[in-house]
This record gives structure tokens, C-alpha cells and sequence, in this order.
């Protein structure tokens, strides 16, 4: 069991905030951490990591990571770290970015047969496209073994297909080394596909927790779908109106009726779902 009870000040775009985080994670599950930018989730994983100071307690199974009088250093703490930006050695081969972090050939082997980079081995990241410098820096994050993986967002600068097969690639690595997973996402599909759990922070506080399923199919009574976007535009035709919405990467459209479009701003997040074959747009 993972206890976290952990408690910092930040200064976010809406003014100072206390980021404050009461959680227990099962080992091996694999939990998403999603909320508005701002609202914490990335200084959680520092603190995790040990690279930000906090108030409170961090229990990784029978080991004390932090309590009030003491806290392990980062190098200390039994994790993999995967970033953005994949900061991987530009000096080192591929492999040599691997055993650096421990000298193990056989592991180091593994996980490159399992992301298909074997053949790329002796390759400098120089050379590598985006998708492969990310499956090195998973590999590396996976050499020490980690109790805990962290990543943070480490799919957002992929293109859509390439995400996909990572995504697969990080949920059989997960099941395979049996880690506890903790991921900073923002996309839907992402946490569906991946997670476990998922916890939704805003101003720095837990207000929601649950399965994937419950926390982010967000309907109500006898809606059949439901669907967040930002409204682009509002086109009068004759006694109506056109609203256009962007949902992801695509645009549609949905009639809404004068008192309906007097409610509705430019540029705002709107909820669009429908009941049965007639959309609604709040």
C-alpha cells in the first residue's frame, strides 16, 4: 500500500493555493492523475519523486519516504521518472542510456525487445524519431526496477497514431514489471485505456476519485452521450441558431434556439449531449 498525506503551498495562475493530497494506492495499479493546468498534478509527482519539498507523509509499502522530521533523497527513492521531454544523454547510445542507469545487460535487452529497439541499440537519440526517444526514456525509467513509475504526460507531443501504440507498449511494460503506475494526463482516451483509477485534482485538492468509467462518462439521467467543447462560433438561420463546437479534433454542429444561444459566449466550455436523436447544448 502507497499512503501519500502530503500538504505544500504553490502559487498558481489564480493566486496561492495549498496543494493538499490524502490518497492510498494499491501496489501495481496504475492511477491518472487529470485536472486543469495549474491545479498540482505535476508538483505531486516532483514530491513523489523528491525533487520538491512538502509537508506530511509519503509510505511506500514498509518503507518511510517522508514523514515531518525526515525525507529521502531522490537517488534513494525507488523510481522511474518519465518526462516530456524525454532527457535522455545525447552523448550515450541507446543502450548506454539504459545501463547507465543500471548495469544490467539482460534487462537492458528485454526492454528493448518488448518497444521493438532492439535494432536501434547502438543509435545516439539524435537519430531517433519521437515516438522512439519516448520508448528508450520508458525503458530507462524501467531499469532500476522502480517500486513506483512516474510520467508526466509523456505521450502529449506524439502524433494520434503513434500514442496509441505506446499506450499499448506502457500497459504490457506495467503489467509485466508489475509497478505502481502514477500518470499526469489529459487525454480521455488515454486514462480510459490505461488506468485503473482516476484522481481529479483542482486547486490543488482531490474532488474526484474513482474507476475510469465512473469519473469520466459524464452523463445524467437518460443522457446517452455527453461531450466537453469550446464553442467557436454562433451562425443565426432564419429563427435559429448554428452553434460550432470544437470536441477534440473535430468540429460539429448543433441547432440551439435563440434563448438558448442568449446563454452562450464565444470562446466558452460548453457540454454537449443529447437524450435521444434530438442534441443538446448547456
Amino acid at each position: 500500500m502507497i499512503k501519500i498525506e502530503i500538504n505544500k503551498k504553490l502559487h498558481g495562475a489564480n493566486g496561492e493555493m495549498d496543494l493538499n493530497v490524502n490518497l492510498e494506492i494499491n501496489e501495481g495499479h496504475f492511477v491518472a492523475l487529470a485536472g486543469k493546468s495549474g491545479s498540482g498534478k505535476t508538483t505531486l509527482l516532483r514530491i513523489l519523486a523528491g525533487l520538491e519539498s512538502s509537508s506530511g507523509v509519503i509510505h511506500i509499502g514498509d518503507e518511510v519516504w517522508q514523514d515531518e522530521k525526515f525525507s529521502l533523497a531522490p537517488q534513494q527513492r525507488k523510481i522511474g521518472f518519465v518526462f516530456q521531454d524525454y532527457a535522455l544523454f545525447p552523448n550515450m547510445t541507446v543502450e548506454e542510456n539504459l545501463l547507465f542507469v543500471q548495469n544490467d545487460k539482460a534487462l537492458a535487452k528485454q526492454l528493448l525487445e518488448v518497444t521493438e529497439l532492439s535494432e536501434l541499440a547502438k543509435r545516439r537519440p539524435s537519430t531517433l524519431s519521437g515516438g522512439q526517444k519516448q520508448r528508450v526514456s520508458l525503458c530507462r525509467a524501467l531499469m532500476n526496477r522502480p517500486k513506483l513509475l512516474l510520467m508526466d504526460e509523456p505521450l502529449s507531443a506524439l502524433d494520434p497514431a503513434m500514442r496509441t501504440k505506446l499506450q499499448n507498449e506502457i500497459l504490457t511494460l506495467h503489467k509485466e514489471f508489475g509497478t505502481t503506475t502514477i500518470m499526469v494526463s489529459h487525454d480521455p482516451s488515454e486514462i480510459y485505456r490505461l488506468s485503473s483509477r482516476v484522481v481529479v485534482l483542482e486547486q490543488g485538492r482531490v474532488v474526484d476519485d474513482g474507476l475510469p468509467k465512473e469519473v469520466l462518462l459524464k452523463t445524467d439521467g437518460s443522457q446517452k452521450f455527453s461531450f466537453e467543447g469550446e464553442l467557436l462560433e454562433l451562425i443565426k438561420v432564419d429563427v435559429m441558431f448554428v452553434a460550432i463546437v470544437a470536441i477534440g479534433q473535430q468540429l460539429v454542429e448543433v441547432v440551439v434556439s435563440p434563448m438558448e444561444a442568449k446563454e452562450l459566449n464565444i470562446g466558452e466550455k460548453v457540454r454537449v449531449s443529447t437524450k435521444a436523436f434530438a442534441p443538446t447544448i448547456v
